[in-house]
């Protein structure tokens, strides 16, 4: 008897099971999009072959749902579900949404600019919001006339721009702001901070990623050096490090920026002249500087301290 009434009681269970799931592909049947579907392609389709989609006839509708109340929790967050017909088969399909597309090419654009140790301000520098004024006028053509000239023949070499003025008039979101320009344009660009620069090369000869971190940044396709001459130097950075980078971009004729609070007479004389020892090293000073010449367009920028604004 025990035998007999568990045996009944999994037919109850089992027959309660497929009572709730007709119930459930009732209501998915009624989906005015599953309907239309079925619809269309009915030719194609037999009630066998309707029968064996059920899963994914469920599947779509509660996506669906999901995807129109935003729910986190969906199986593809910022994908709409669609269906479609796979041989006899229904089948379920996750298309991207317009923001989601949008938001996927905001990244890859922000992606084209590796920001090394720089402000989120300068990160999200845009020439538009650059603030025009009479004697930041040039500054800001030199940079167009870049862009348009990189863009039209990025192959060929082309000068970067030297910025020079004092604390806080610009420079260095002028960089950032040419930097997402290029990356809206498809073009890779790396911006460091070159103090900072220098204290993560000493670091690294701890761990011994000099030449792997030293590779990355001189044949960077587009390179800003942020802020050259505002700490002193060392023999090695100077030599080793900012020299090797300069040689490189010189012989492969790469594009490089410089911003710095000196203009190029004094960097050379007041600052890589002497080493950090006080030896006076004029040669070595002057052999950096031709590089810089070579490789940059010096630009005056004039105005007030905005950072005290």
């Amino acid at each position: 008897m025990e035998s007999i009434g568990k045996n009944l009681n999994q037919q109850l269970q089992k027959s309660d099971r497929l009572s709730k799931l007709d119930h459930i592909m009732q209501e998915v049947m009624k989906d005015e999009d599953v309907r239309l579907f079925i619809q269309e392609h009915r030719d194609e389709l037999t009630n066998e072959d309707i029968q064996k989609s059920q899963a994914k006839l469920y599947e779509f509708v509660k996506e669906k749902e999901k995807f129109r109340l935003n729910d986190p929790m969906m199986i593809a967050p910022g994908y709409e579900p669609r269906l479609f017909l796979n041989y006899h088969f229904i089948d379920v399909t996750y298309i991207p949404t317009k923001d989601l597309l949008e938001k996927q090419a905001q990244q890859e654009i922000k992606n084209r600019v590796r920001a090394v140790d720089m402000p989120k301000d300068i990160r999200e520098a845009r020439l538009d919001r650059f603030e025009l004024t009479n004697e930041r006028k040039l500054a800001l053509q030199y940079a167009l006339e870049f862009i348009g000239q990189y863009e039209a023949a990025p192959k060929h070499f082309h000068q970067g721009l030297y910025l020079q003025g004092t604390f806080g008039v610009g420079k260095t979101y002028l960089l950032g702001a040419i930097a997402n320009q290029l990356a809206e344009k498809g073009f890779r660009t790396t911006l460091i901070h070159f103090p900072t620069f220098a204290v993560e090369m000493k670091n690294s000869i701890k761990t011994e990623t000099v030449f792997e971190k030293l590779e990355a940044i001189k044949k960077a396709p587009i390179l800003m050096i942020d802020d050259i001459g505002a700490d002193s130097m060392s023999s090695w950075i100077r030599d080793d490090i900012l020299g090797v980078i300069l040689q490189y971009r010189m012989q492969e004729q790469l594009p490089t920026f410089f911003s710095s609070n000196f203009d190029m007479k004094q960097l050379e004389s007041e600052h890589l002249r002497v080493s950090q020892k006080g030896e006076d090293e004029p040669l070595k000073a002057k052999r950096i500087m031709e590089r810089i010449r070579y490789l940059s367009k010096e630009v005056k920028m004039i105005g007030q301290n905005r950072r005290l604004n």
